[in-house]
């Protein structure tokens, strides 16, 4: 598997490490704004969360990796804290992204099915809205092989909507690189690439906040939830 450093790009790969994106006072700002956060769980919507936002806007320690390549226009629009322990630990096989957090139901064509995850609902939007986002995945323990980094299929990115039946394949001709990382890196990936996870066998549990961007506007009504 590649290292930490390895020379990702988001253009041409779908994925691209910021190495120590967020200094020491960024990290601990970040850790305040988390700590009374539920644990053992598979993933905690942040939504509402104080001092969560100044963070995530696009001139904030973390948006500004997003507003790099989408403008300033980015704003995030799912936040999610997954925390793998020893009694919540899990595993995810290759998948694409492929619903967004709406406030309401709204009835648009081309939008659904619709879903309630993590409290949210939730929707499939035409591929071409998951093609224009970006998702952003902050570190805040160091997540060596052993530890369950992401596992994404370099490349995935540009092949659209993949069938199930199609995905073990894709991810044979696209390969694997696994994104290591310290605490304080951020690793940016487009949002549709193909990706995976095993389960944590480290000591340390990786925390990981992942934030879904985007800079544009839902059709007919529908809005982002936002955090």
């Amino acid at each position: 598997m590649p290292s930490r450093d390895a020379k990702l790009e988001l253009g041409r790969d779908g994925a691209e490490l910021a190495p120590l994106a967020l200094d020491g006072d960024a990290l601990a700002a970040l850790e305040r704004v988390i700590a009374d956060q539920p644990r053992d769980v598979a993933g905690v919507r942040l939504y509402g969360v104080e001092g969560l936002a100044p963070l995530l806007q696009a001139d904030g320690p973390i948006g500004f990796a997003a507003a790099q390549a989408l403008g300033m226009g980015a704003r995030p629009v799912r936040a999610i804290l997954f925390d793998k322990t020893p009694s919540s630990n899990w595993s995810l096989a290759w998948h694409q992204d492929r619903v967004v957090a709406v406030r309401e139901r709204k009835d648009v064509e081309g939008f659904g099915p619709w879903t309630r995850k993590h409290g949210a609902l939730h929707v499939a939007p035409p591929f071409h809205v998951l093609a224009r986002m970006l998702t952003l995945r902050v570190h805040l323990d160091p997540t060596p092989e052993t530890n369950a980094p992401l596992l994404i299929a370099p490349g995935s990115h540009r092949l659209g909507r993949i069938a199930e039946a199609d995905v073990a394949r894709v991810v044979r001709d696209c390969g694997i690189a696994a994104c290591l990382a310290e605490a304080g890196d951020v690793w940016i990936y487009a949002t549709p690439i193909l990706h995976a996870s095993e389960r944590a066998s480290g000591a340390r549990h990786p925390r990981v906040l992942q934030v879904d961007y985007s800079a544009d506007d839902l059709p007919s009504g529908l809005q982002w939830l936002g955090v």
